[in-house]
């Protein structure tokens, strides 16, 4: 049965999406940057210095009397709040750790805690200024705080210029130098950033290496480094014919070598989120045409073990995005960067940094799941630090059903993609470790909690969501979704409401329960019993805590099947029949106060031959033994 959910997926007609428009809630506004830098790099001493001028615009109705600004750089030193997360959390990210054995027991230790240095990480900013104006500050780990002297008004914008200097920490987390594959500059999260201030107030919560909330910003940057370095990342190079490095024309030959030992890199990105760029000596830059004449990039270290993947990767990006445009939404910028650099796999603005040495379906994997958070998270930017279920669990789950429809069966490594969803989820619930969706990104009190709630239960809540209100209803809120809040900061209540308008139904109770407590779904069948010649009694019972509207697929001994949909009375609507081939009875609704429910089957007991709860299996209910009787 969830073969033929699954192919269902493949079959809905496709929307077009509608061109863009502001977040339709009544009043929303959102804040602006636009930041100018000019950079140069010392690639020898791992250290850079830079001026930065940042206008920004105060949307809000509120006075603003101070800033804050992010220098990310700075929890990679010892001490930090990141260095004291990896030595208390009893399951901190392997890569960031050393692990030994002593006398039996495992122990951590944190690879910032032991950096020299000349290896640590760290971002300064001096001569900080607003419209003229000398500004003090106040540095608190990753965080600077700018009080004002000319407090920004509502709907004002003021002009801060600075200087900063940065050191690249050793590879530990995402950005650094000298990656374990040998990527040189992984440049993510490396200049002053300023601060998200919503409708919830300042977000300037202490870096730990996990989830952003960022700034809608144009970017004009300069980098200035080795001439013998080649650089990929967001936006677009403006002198793109005096760089070279495949980066020219068509028409326009490769510039000639010059006698300088540097060269600059000019920029330009407009409404991103943040900046991200790596360089290396050796890499190699292909550029393969994409859907809707999107450029697309791959820089890739020059090695023979890798090079043919890297190749083959290229078209297969194309498909993705290609699928991604048809099911969500048109992308909407002119380029997007592959770029073998960082820790594993991470989305930026308009490109990923990604481990390249993988095997291919490997490869194409982390490539899709980091090319789909352009759309989720780079285009629909939700608050991942407090909603990571939606940015991660999002992008899961299309980039699963992506991998699905375009690597070939004998690469797939299950023909159900959610199955590993489940299976983490259901691995919470029997260790008695799930917290709420609702808890912040940075204080789950287990890396396993935080991945699994965040990926898995986050992909289950569509993929749950297309079990109550329907595969094609699901899909169609997803492209309504991206189409009404792309390029703002949408909410968890705004998805919910979408989907309540594609439908009629109402679900606050399923964003209830699933993202906002603990509560299960654990539905049994209780009794089967004969009560008259031609009636079969069926007496379901709800265990769990969470509520649920029921599919259920009666087969008789004959071999013909017929199914029976209970309504959830909370949800006050009625799902079209997902099961078209098999006759569909309707029953009364079954209400959550209510602990059990009865229904007859106009047949004799002995023509039954089993009868199942959900035969898709996409509810996630934690007991599925319960869910069948046999004769």
């Amino acid at each position: 049965m969830k073969k033929l959910l699954l192919s269902l997926v493949f079959n809905l007609a496709i929307l077009s999406a509608a061109t863009a428009q502001n977040n339709p809630n009544p009043g929303y506004w959102q804040q602006h940057a636009d930041y100018k830098m000019e950079v140069s790099v010392d690639v020898k001493k791992f250290k850079y210095t830079g001026a930065q001028l940042l206008t920004y615009t105060n949307n809000s109705n509120d006075t603003l009397k101070k800033v804050y600004l992010h220098l990310y750089f700075n929890a990679f030193q010892p001490g930090s709040d990141m260095d004291a997360l990896l030595q208390t959390i009893p399951d901190p990210d392997p890569r960031m750790v050393n692990t030994k054995n002593i006398r039996g027991r495992r122990i951590y230790e944190s690879k910032i805690s032991l950096l020299k240095e000349n290896e640590i990480g760290y971002l300064k900013v001096t001569n900080i200024k607003q419209d003229g104006t000398p500004l003090d500050s106040k540095v608190q780990g990753t965080i600077l705080e700018v009080p004002l002297k000319i407090p920004l008004s509502p709907n004002s914008t003021t002009t801060f210029t600075l200087n900063f200097e940065g050191q690249i920490p050793e590879m530990i987390r995402r950005a650094g130098r000298n990656s374990k594959e040998g990527v040189a500059l992984s440049m993510a999260q490396w200049f002053p950033k300023i601060a998200e201030f919503d409708f919830e107030g300042w977000h300037a919560e202490q870096y730990l290496g996990r989830e952003f909330h960022s700034v809608w910003s144009d970017f004009d940057v300069k980098i200035t480094l080795d001439k013998n370095y080649i650089l990929g990342g967001t936006g677009k190079l403006v002198n793109a014919n005096d760089i070279g490095y495949g980066y020219q024309d068509n028409l326009t030959e490769a510039p000639k070598p010059q006698k300088e030992k540097t060269l600059t890199w000019h920029f330009k990105a407009k409404n991103v989120l943040d900046f991200t760029w790596a360089a290396d000596p050796d890499f190699i830059h292909d550029i393969y045409n994409g859907p809707n004449n999107v450029k697309l990039h791959f820089l890739y270290k020059n090695d023979p073990e890798i090079a043919e993947n890297w190749k083959k990767l290229q078209p297969v990006t194309a498909k993705l995005m290609e699928f991604f445009n048809e099911n969500v939404g048109p992308y909407p910028y002119d380029q997007y960067s592959v770029i073998q650099g960082g820790d594993g796999g991470m989305e930026y603005s308009m490109c990923t940094l990604i481990t390249g040495g993988r095997n291919f379906p490997s490869l194409v994997g982390v490539t899709a799941h980091e090319l789909a958070h352009s759309w989720f998270q780079h285009t629909l930017a939700t608050n991942e630090t407090k909603h990571a279920w939606m940015d991660e669990g999002f992008t899961t789950f299309i980039s699963d059903l992506a991998m699905l429809k375009i690597l070939p069966r004998e690469q797939q490594q299950d023909t159900d993609p959610f199955a590993s969803n489940y299976k983490g989820y259901y691995g919470l619930v029997t260790n008695n470790m799930l917290e709420p969706l609702t808890t912040h990104s940075d204080h789950y009190l287990t890396n396993r909690t935080y991945s699994v709630s965040s990926y898995s239960r986050g992909a289950i809540f569509l993929t749950q969501l297309a079990y109550i209100i329907g595969w094609d209803n699901t899909m169609k809120t997803l492209q309504k979704f991206y189409s009404d809040f792309k390029f703002t900061h949408p909410t968890p209540n705004d998805f919910k409401r979408t989907a309540e308008r594609v439908t009629g139904a109402v679900l606050d109770w399923y964003m209830s329960d699933w993202t906002q407590t603990n509560n299960t779904v654990d539905y049994a069948v209780q009794f089967v019993e004969e009560v008259k010649q031609d009636q079969t009694l069926v007496t379901l019972k709800r265990i769990g805590r969470a509520g649920m509207p029921l599919d259920i697929l009666v087969t008789y001994e004959d071999g013909n099947m017929e199914t029976f949909y209970i309504p959830y009375t909370s949800m006050h609507w009625i799902k079209p029949n997902p099961f078209i081939e098999y006759e569909r009875t309707v029953l009364n609704s079954w209400s959550w106060a209510q602990p059990e429910y009865k229904f007859i089957i106009p047949n004799p007991k002995s023509s039954i031959k089993s009868i199942m709860i959900d035969p898709s299996q996409f509810m996630a209910d934690i007991n599925q033994e319960n869910n069948v009787y046999t004769q």
